[in-house]
């Protein structure tokens, strides 16, 4: 059993050192491509942060633990999962810090799926456009669904003009009705 159980009491004033070894931040940081250079002030700073996260993650989990009908001393791996799992803040750990199950609770799993699967008919899973033909509806294209009809029975479509991509790094707006020629430094009138 172990001799020292108690929590460390986070610093009450800064010292100017991490618990955290600084050179082996450091060289966690060179490891990313994306970064040409640090200086040992952000090093330190991603050090303290990286020390807070860590405290918030011990905390949220032990919150966990006192949470259990039998509250633990210790905190496991199955505690940081579920506080990966329950807290927002947290969530985007659900890759690193996956929840575990065991290899009968798999099982399991998997034969309740293949029950799922056996019940649904034989055959085609997903419609088709020619298995809706061939029970009679109407197939209609998207392109087909968004034509309308003007009064005079002409087709117009609600599309806006569409955006024409050249090689070019601009694109052109293509109206479908032809540009009248005016000049191009003439006043624009915004009024109705």
């Amino acid at each position: 059993m172990p001799y020292n159980t108690a929590a460390i009491p986070p610093r009450k004033e800064a010292s100017g050192r991490t618990a955290l070894p600084l050179t082996r931040i450091k060289k966690i940081i060179h490891l990313d491509e994306d970064i040409a250079q640090c200086s040992n002030n952000a090093a330190f700073l991603i050090a303290v942060a990286t020390e807070m996260f860590i405290r918030y993650l011990a905390e949220q989990s032990y919150n966990v633990v006192k949470s259990e009908r039998k509250p633990r001393k210790t905190i496991q791996y199955k505690d940081l999962a579920t506080a990966v799992s329950r807290i927002d803040n947290l969530e985007f750990l659900s890759d690193v810090i996956p929840k575990t199950t065991t290899y009968k609770q798999f099982k399991e799993k998997r034969a309740r799926e293949a029950a799922k699967e056996s019940e649904r008919p034989k055959g085609q899973r997903t419609l088709n456009r020619k298995g809706l033909a061939a029970s009679g509806e109407s197939v209609t294209s998207r392109e087909e669904s968004m034509v309308n009809l003007d009064a005079n029975g002409a087709q117009s479509s609600p599309r806006p003009p569409m955006v024409i991509h050249s090689s070019r790094t601009r694109s052109a707006l293509v109206n479908e009705e032809p540009a009248d020629e005016e000049p191009v430094d003439k006043d624009v009138n915004m009024s109705g």
